[in-house]
């Protein structure tokens, strides 16, 4: 019996990739940090929605039952692994940058700067 995901665990999912992707296009990094967070859980529970009861045959004259697929929840715990991996070097940058200038803004960079100057009005005085 394959079993559906329910509406209200795909609209969770669709929220934390919209909430997630709309924190990682701050230019605070504290931001960054927390929509990679949001995101590695949506990713996550989006992989266990991918877990469908399977049903197996009587193995040695035994009842049939379902199992669950191994391989969604070792996805999941590779993906939990490297969330924290990425979150913790994420906040190591965050860190370093704020020892720089007290703040956690992403600092303007040369290219920035230049096309900044080409679309300010000239000033005529």
């Amino acid at each position: 019996m394959i079993t559906t995901p329910s509406l209200l665990l795909i609209i969770a999912v669709a929220v934390l990739y919209s909430s997630g992707f709309y924190l990682l296009l701050q230019r605070s990094l504290m931001r960054v940090v927390l929509g990679i967070v949001i995101l590695g859980h949506a990713a996550n529970l989006s992989l266990m929605l991918t877990d469908h009861s399977i049903t197996l045959p009587p193995l040695l004259d035994g009842p049939a039952g379902e199992i669950s697929d191994p391989l969604p929840q070792a996805l999941v715990l590779t993906a939990i692994v490297i969330t924290f991996g990425v979150t913790t070097f994420l906040l190591a940058l965050a860190y370093r940058v704020w020892l720089g200038d007290n703040t956690d803004e992403v600092p303007d960079d040369l290219e920035d700067r230049r096309i900044r100057r080409l679309r300010e009005p000239e000033d005529s005085s």
